[in-house]
């Protein structure tokens, strides 16, 4: 009788009644989608904070292009003595640290040295100042640990041991961080599987749905249903566009990929002579830095300050035509930002130099001769060259396509993304990955590699206690990050 009660139709008024007799379980869910709103509305106040900042950067560029010599540097180093003093789990990008916090080897208690609402707070403010600094960053990757940080709270409120457990919480703020900044729903959601928990368990994945679609109603109840970058006009297709798309594919997968390495070298601690100094002397490193910023900023015109989502609406639109340098230097410049440790993301500075790559390739193959195929070919170097750096080509092409309304392009994205991460995984490491496990070690020396590795395998009945125990706590896979600096 049992074999067949999976057949049975539900009963509808006995699932009413207990879903309706467990009051506690309905309070546990307020309590998330409450946090989600809050959550929402953290990464609104964030994207006003960040855009305000940058306005008053370029008012000050304006006026004084000179004067970011000084003001650049001095910031910078501001930010960075401010972040290692108060707030050290908030500086990069946001995303290792929530991937660090989910890790099954980190102890519980562990987790608010990488999400917390300090951290969420002070990412906000220091990431805002780095806008107004005019560094080449980007809010998108902050608000990702920004989002999971407000959410991660509501643990406090929830009963032990049912409903949505820490890590379940710490997914659904991360991946509402992406949903609120892109206002891109289906990106949040792509973004938890792919990058934070490799799947969704069934019993918490309405919820987890449920909290990201309601912190990206909060960005859309603030800024309107608007796409990121405008909608581009599609053109229609031929092979003519094949090999100018498989060019910036292939190359925004080497260029991503040398790209993710040389950021993994520099904040993993290299042991060349600069990675050294930088560990002895870190605001000096910082104020440096901050004057390579300013003077690849005042080289290009302006153009490389800050995030470069103007520069990509230019691009898009057919009123810029950036010079053909501006890829390379808009690259130099989020290198130099990201090793300077202040906090900021590398998704929007990857965008815009993606769409560098796309424009130059368009303009090299005479595939954007009356802007026929150049708004296609830098939507395709968008998605390719942040896949590229990110790998996660799911998550990529699907910010882009909801960025630029591109849903009539899906494939081609899909297309631009995929090959461009293959290209970069024979180049480099998975960016994210690797620096999550090197905070992991550095918090914790004995900690395993970070939630995208295999549970150990049990060992043996007949294996001695010594063997066992040595099975039991070991890796599945060597460590292949190098040690903290």
């Amino acid at each position: 009788m049992n074999t067949h009660e999976h057949e049975r139709d539900p009963d509808v008024l006995a699932n009413l009644q207990s879903e309706l007799s467990d009051l506690r379980a309905w309070v546990d869910r307020g309590v998330v989608l409450g946090y989600a709103v809050l959550a929402g509305l953290a990464v609104v106040g964030f994207t006003l904070l960040s855009e305000w900042a940058f306005e008053w950067f370029q008012h000050g560029y304006a006026e004084q292009p000179w004067l970011v010599l000084l003001w650049t540097p001095a910031l910078t180093a501001a930010i960075v003595w401010m972040t290692r003093r108060w707030v050290p789990g908030a500086a990069g990008s946001g995303i290792p640290q929530v991937m660090a916090a989910l890790s099954p080897t980190l102890p519980a208690d562990m987790r608010g040295r990488f999400v917390s609402l300090r951290l969420s707070l002070g990412k906000a403010l220091l990431g805002s100042l780095g806008l107004l600094a005019g560094l080449s960053l980007g809010r998108e990757g902050p608000s990702v640990q920004v989002a999971a940080g407000v959410l991660h709270n509501a643990r406090h409120w929830l009963r032990r041991g049912r409903g949505l457990n820490e890590r379940a919480l710490l997914v659904a703020g991360g991946a509402a961080g992406i949903a609120a900044a892109f206002n891109a729903p289906l990106a949040g959601v792509v973004f938890a599987i792919e990058e934070l928990s490799r799947k969704l368990e069934s019993h918490n994945s309405g919820l987890i749905i449920a909290a990201i679609v309601l912190a990206g109603l909060m960005g859309v109840s603030a800024f309107g249903n608007y796409t990121y970058f405008g909608a581009i006009r599609v053109p229609t297709l031929d092979a003519s566009a094949l090999l100018p798309g498989l060019l910036v594919a292939v190359s925004c997968g080497v260029v991503g990929g040398l790209f993710a390495r040389l950021l993994i070298a520099s904040l993993t601690g290299s042991p060349d002579r600069i990675s050294r100094w930088r560990q002895r002397h870190p605001i000096a490193f910082a104020a440096a830095g901050g004057l390579v910023v300013a003077v690849i900023g005042l080289a290009s015109g302006g153009a490389t300050f800050g995030a470069g989502g103007e520069e990509v609406r230019r691009m898009l639109a057919g009123e810029a035509d950036p010079s053909q340098l501006y890829a390379l230097l808009k690259l130099v410049a989020t290198w130099v930002t990201t090793w300077c440790g202040v906090p900021g993301g590398i998704f929007a500075p990857s965008l815009s130099i993606g769409a560098g790559i796309g424009h130059d390739i368009a303009q090299w193959t005479g595939a954007g001769a009356g802007g026929s195929l150049a708004p296609l070919l830098i939507a395709m170097g968008m998605a390719g060259f942040l896949a590229a750096v990110t790998q996660a080509p799911l998550t990529s092409f699907i910010i882009v396509m909801e960025m630029i309304d591109g849903r009539a392009l899906v494939l081609t994205l899909m297309a631009s993304a995929m090959v461009a991460s293959l290209v970069s995984r024979l180049i480099s490491r998975p960016l994210y990955t690797v620096l999550a496990q090197h905070m992991l070690r550095a918090a914790l020396p004995s900690a395993a590699p970070t939630q995208s590795e295999t549970p150990p395998v049990d060992p043996p009945p007949s294996a001695s206690p010594p063997a066992r125990a040595a099975a039991t706590t070991a890796p599945t896979t060597p460590d292949t990050a190098p040690p903290p600096p």
